[in-house]
């Protein structure tokens, strides 16, 4: 076991390894050359004293911080090659970038819509599963980021320096009309789905429709089947209707893994307060989002920083308190401003309002996951008790999945 390359953190057993080490370049696959896990953009740290400094490595090696929302991928520097990228089947994980980040564990949704292997649309059931059996592969020659599939094997990755990387998916649409995929996915160990994405599937309509009828005759039996199996809900990408009737469906707490406030930045994938009081008055949580574009605040059209990405998190603290709020960043490593417009139809969305077309580069101090310790320097830095940010970076998840997942 060897520790990390921040002091003053708990001991990790990472150990240089590079995804797809087992294999030859150039003969087994093609390389790419791959965006920098640390310094693809100017490194920007919160500015703290040594003591806030101290505290804030102190907490995160007190208490397991949970990403809700991310991917823990690594794209090609040059993103316009992302598409052939993904049609090779060898999407590498940030493992160098992941030690940085404090994390003992991170809801990884793969490739989700951009899994075009086979499909320049996406979430085709065959690419799906062919993208997660890879990272899992790869995952199965290090002991750094291991899978996590209980609350046993996310204290275990805690405890052990490890990172729970948490199988999930932004949306069911690749179990097309059948049920019993869901089933199929939770063998494969997904544990967080998505109802849809931003376009409407079987189970109901996505955030970016015209109009939403709501949760489907289908999404209704998919709730339940997922409440039977022990699968987290997400609604993030949902429309208003299907996200409150999924909420009320669900026997057990649904998430907004990743989003923000509406009321501070009028898109459609940021919820309004209706959905994000009704998840919390259920148990549930929403997870604040860094993605270019999407936490934002007006009237600023030109700023995406820590400072309105935290924004969102105190709007939506003082709207449903601190039990109701987390984080999901929803990053990963490489150029994510640069991958809408990439010309695959899972890539491309249409805008609804003037503020969809405004996409910052990239979002200064929470660029990729990596630079999660910033969320916990500002909570220490604005004075959040120690409760409280052992429940915003991970307690407030593992209180939900102690009452969603079945074991």
């Amino acid at each position: 076991m060897v520790d990390g390359p921040i002091p003053g953190r708990r001991p990790l057993r990472y150990a240089g390894y590079r995804s797809f080490d087992y294999l030859e370049p150039g003969r087994d696959y093609r390389p790419f050359r791959l965006a920098s896990e640390t310094d693809r953009v100017p490194p920007f740290t919160v500015a703290v004293s040594e003591a806030e400094e101290a505290r804030a490595w102190r907490l995160l090696a007190a208490h397991p911080a949970i990403s809700l929302h991310d991917h823990l991928e690594v794209d090609p520097d040059d993103i316009t090659q992302l598409d052939e990228y993904v049609r090779e089947g060898r999407v590498a994980t940030g493992y160098e970038g992941l030690a940085r980040s404090g994390l003992a564990a991170a809801f990884e949704n793969f490739g989700d819509g951009s899994a075009t292997i086979t499909s320049k649309s996406g979430w085709k059931w065959s690419d799906v599963v062919a993208d997660i059996g890879m990272r899992y592969s790869d995952w199965a020659h290090q002991d750094f980021v291991v899978r996590a599939e209980t609350i046993a094997d996310v204290r275990a990755a805690f405890a052990g320096g490890q990172l729970g990387a948490i199988p999930a998916l932004e949306a069911a649409t690749p179990i097309e009309n059948e049920l019993d995929r869901i089933d199929i996915l939770y063998g494969l160990g997904i544990r967080m789905l998505g109802v849809v994405y931003s376009e409407s599937n079987a189970l109901g309509a996505g955030c970016r429709e015209p109009s939403d009828g709501g949760l489907t005759g289908f999404g209704l039996r998919a709730v339940e089947r997922m409440n039977k199996l022990g699968m987290l809900i997400d609604v993030s990408h949902a429309g208003d209707r299907t996200s409150l009737e999924t909420i009320r469906a669900s026997r057990v707490p649904v998430v907004i893994s990743h989003s923000g406030s509406r009321e501070l930045w009028p898109i459609s994938k940021c919820k309004p307060d209706a959905v994000i009081r009704a998840c919390a008055e259920r148990g549930g949580v929403i997870g604040i989002e860094a993605a270019p574009g999407t936490t934002m605040v007006r009237p600023d059209l030109a700023t995406a920083s820590i400072e309105t990405f935290m924004r969102h998190f105190e709007y939506c603290v003082d709207l449903v308190g601190i039990d109701g709020v987390t984080f999901g960043p929803d990053t990963f490593f490489g150029d994510h401003a640069g991958s809408y417009g990439i010309p695959s139809g899972a890539l491309l969305a249409s805008g609804d309002s003037e503020y969809d077309a405004i996409v910052p580069e990239y979002v200064v101090g929470l660029e990729n996951i990596g630079e999660y310790p910033n969320i916990v320097r500002w909570l220490v830095k604005h004075g959040y008790s120690d409760d409280e940010i052992a429940k915003a970076i991970g307690g407030n998840t593992l209180r939900v999945l102690e009452q969603v997942w079945s074991r």
